[in-house]
């Protein structure tokens, strides 16, 4: 069976696996309530939150489950990005960041570069999609530089700190993706938001 590679380069990020020793790099930038805001992680995060993140990735069956920290040059971990295969032909990608590092392209890079390994590892791969909570509209933004389209919104589908929110999905199709390869870099500029229609 294909798999995924354990490191991946792109141009300014280096995607690994989680490595014990990145708890307190995880536990600096989760703490953030800004970062956690759409997160369905505990507040306030602890190390041993942290501690507990960095035991379940390594511990990911890494044939239907992926997950890497998003590292920099110093390989401080700054974010995590995962993949989950459900089915053969289907899988979701997951992403955060610092944010303080939001906005620079970082989360699109990594993604990028997941979902490229993803279609180039897997044959019968024929769709990757991310959903968010719709109030985040960051995360909106990152879907649409990856090419994905907006799929619809389910209304009232999280339990969200006490709050039923809805929840927005997109994705994208191998032969979109294959042809947006081709495509010059400079076509791939920020975007509004989904809008509901």
């Amino acid at each position: 069976m294909s798999e995924l590679p354990l490191v991946i380069e792109t141009p300014r990020l280096r995607l690994r696996r989680f490595q014990w020793r990145d708890a307190a790099d995880v536990l600096a930038y989760a703490r953030d309530p800004q970062w956690a805001r759409h997160l369905p992680v505990p507040t306030p995060y602890t190390l041993a939150d942290a501690e507990a993140f960095v035991q379940r990735q390594a511990a990911l069956d890494w044939h239907t489950r992926f997950g890497w920290a998003i590292t920099t040059d110093d390989d401080r971990v700054v974010g995590g990005i995962d993949l989950t295969r459900d089915a053969p032909w289907r899988a979701s990608v997951g992403f955060a960041i610092a944010t303080g590092l939001r906005g620079r392209g970082l989360v699109p890079e990594a993604a990028a570069a997941v979902i490229d390994a993803a279609f180039s590892s897997f044959s019968e791969l024929y769709r990757v999609f991310a959903f968010t909570d719709v109030r985040n509209t960051a995360s909106q933004v990152v879907m649409r530089k990856l090419g994905m389209v907006h799929e619809g919104v389910l209304r009232a589908h999280v339990l969200h700190r006490d709050e039923l929110v809805d929840v927005v999905y997109a994705g994208v199709l191998r032969p979109a993706w294959l042809a947006r390869a081709r495509r010059p870099v400079a076509l791939c500029k920020a975007a509004p938001p989904f809008g509901w229609d």
